[in-house]
């Protein structure tokens, strides 16, 4: 016998599935309408990412092949044959990382991705109507949307918010030479005033990367420059033209960056009546310390702030175990060089960021990051972070003065001498890192704990040779000039944090107060 309440309960479910039933076809082709379509922006996107990852490719072939031309013609036949196989070990080696890096994304996207849809199905057949197969079809139509489309959609427009936009009123143009042009930076904070007796710092950008990391959102209160310049520090950021049409860019060696350098340092001290702080970020921090060890800033700098600084590429143990594994015949500059119009030869900004990608296959490969922004975009939307992040990356692949990357390129090949002697020269002079102690200049150098780009011991290599400040700072290579540059943030740059460590700007207000070391003395 069958009770009552069972009675109900059948009833109630054949009933659930006579709806359910009629419901059925309408939604089975919604959902395979949904699937196709989603399955076709997959399929553009795949392609796109890796068409993108591709484009620097043809320019560094064309420069290859041109190159090559001339090396086969005086190299011996056998010799020529061997480092072509020694190459195809290594691209061979290249393709097995970016493969590994392609697998564990997809791998961990259809994880998740699977277990959804399971669950999207049983709910259609047993649960409730608000999470099933519909749904995560519609889900998916969204998602890819949201990559292939409506993610470079907020890319590109978030231009307007990201980096210096040098007619918004906020900057004031203090000097200029053939090559760079020296902005004051005023505080976003109008309440606050640039103290004209204050300790003025010149902030220098890397070449490579471009400025504009560096005032990556200053409405959001992410910008590193700003976060000097709301402190009332005077605050100057040296911005180099544009090299496509400024041929003393084109052609600017070592030297001319610290000449120039000086220049502008002799006005501020003259200014403001106190010598200049010097602080560069990654690779502008190399170049700060170049030009101090030449000798051409003494008595305008009396101290330097370094940021994710390569001081030693040598040291770098993903890049050195990269260049190992290439080929000597192709370690050579020249590669990347491409000619202008008028027959000055530059560095192509999209080969070396290129190279970059190929040094770090199993986490640049096209489809890896294809799947890294499926998983970013299916979070809670596109962030300002995220969009400005990859509007840097994307349209600030900036090309180089061929003297300047030579610098860069000899000290990630030619290692520090075991006194301290840099492989590099400017004005003929030998550089040491001894010098800065000799100068009497305190250093601050901030390191990233989990930088992918400049390794801790290659940042750290000053400090085998001299006293200077340290401070680490967590995350990766871009973080100081975003996530600590919030003043609201845990590591913020004008507090003290962790054991005890001073941020750039700490440090930079206690210079200016005349505390000199972290205990205040």
């Amino acid at each position: 016998m069958i009770s009552k309440y069972q009675q109900q309960v059948l009833k109630r479910a054949a009933s659930l599935y006579t709806d359910r039933l009629t419901e059925t076809p309408g939604k089975m082709l919604g959902v395979a309408t949904d699937i196709l379509k989603a399955g076709q922006l997959y399929g553009l996107g795949v392609m796109a990412y890796f068409a993108d990852f591709m484009v620097p490719f043809w320019t560094a072939w064309q420069s290859f092949n041109r190159l090559e031309k001339e090396k086969l013609r005086r190299t011996f036949f056998l010799q020529s044959l061997a480092d072509y196989y020694e190459l195809m070990q290594f691209n061979l080696q290249i393709a097995e990382q970016g493969m590994q890096g392609t697998v564990n994304g997809f791998r961990d996207f259809y994880r998740k991705e699977t277990a959804q849809a399971l669950m999207s199905l049983l709910n259609s057949l047993y649960g409730e109507k608000e999470d099933d197969v519909g749904k995560y079809a519609s889900r998916l139509v969204q998602l890819t949307d949201g990559v292939i489309n409506r993610y470079p959609e907020a890319i590109k427009n978030i231009g307007g918010e990201f980096g210096f936009h040098f007619d918004d009123g906020g900057y004031i143009k203090t000097a200029e030479t053939d090559r760079f042009v020296l902005y004051q930076v005023l505080p976003r904070d109008k309440s606050i005033t640039p103290r004209k007796d204050g300790k003025p710092v010149i902030i220098i950008h890397p070449y490579v990367l471009g400025p504009n990391i560096l005032a990556f959102l200053p409405d959001e209160k992410k910008s590193y420059v700003h976060a000097f310049a709301d402190q009332g520090i005077p605050t100057y950021i040296r911005i180099l033209k544009d090299i496509q049409t400024t041929e003393a860019v084109q052609i600017m060696t070592g030297e001319d960056d610290a000449l120039d350098t000086s220049r502008f340092c002799e006005l501020l001290k003259a200014t403001h009546g106190r010598p200049v702080t010097l602080n560069g970020f990654c690779q502008g921090g190399f170049m700060a310390l170049l030009d101090i060890l030449s000798g051409e800033l003494d008595g305008l700098v009396d101290a330097l702030i370094t940021c994710v600084a390569p001081m030693d590429g040598t040291r770098s143990r993903s890049l050195v175990e990269y260049m190992q594994h290439l080929p000597g015949r192709f370690r050579d500059l020249n590669y990347a060089i491409k000619k202008l119009p008028n027959g000055n030869g530059i560095v192509d900004g999209k080969v070396m960021s290129w190279v970059y990608k190929l040094k770090s296959m199993e986490k640049e490969a096209p489809f890896v990051t294809f799947y890294r922004d499926l998983s970013n975009v299916g979070g809670e939307g596109i962030s300002k972070t995220a969009a400005a992040m990859n509007h840097w990356l994307i349209y600030d692949r900036i090309d180089l003065p061929e003297g300047i990357t030579k610098l860069s390129f000899d000290s990630y090949t030619i290692p520090v001498t075991e006194d301290g002697t840099l492989p590099v020269k400017l004005f003929g002079r030998t550089l040491n890192f001894k010098g800065i102690q000799e100068k009497g200049i305190p250093w601050l150098l901030c390191y990233a704990e989990r930088d992918d780009l400049v390794d801790k011991d290659a940042a750290l290599a000053p400090v085998d040779f001299i006293d200077v400040e340290v401070t680490p700072f967590p995350k990766g290579h871009g973080a100081i000039a975003t996530s600590w540059s919030d003043p609201r943030s845990a590591c913020a740059l004008h507090t003290r944090f962790g054991n005890g460590y001073r941020g750039p700007v700490r440090f930079q207000l206690d210079l200016e107060e005349g505390k000199t070391t972290n205990n205040g003395s």
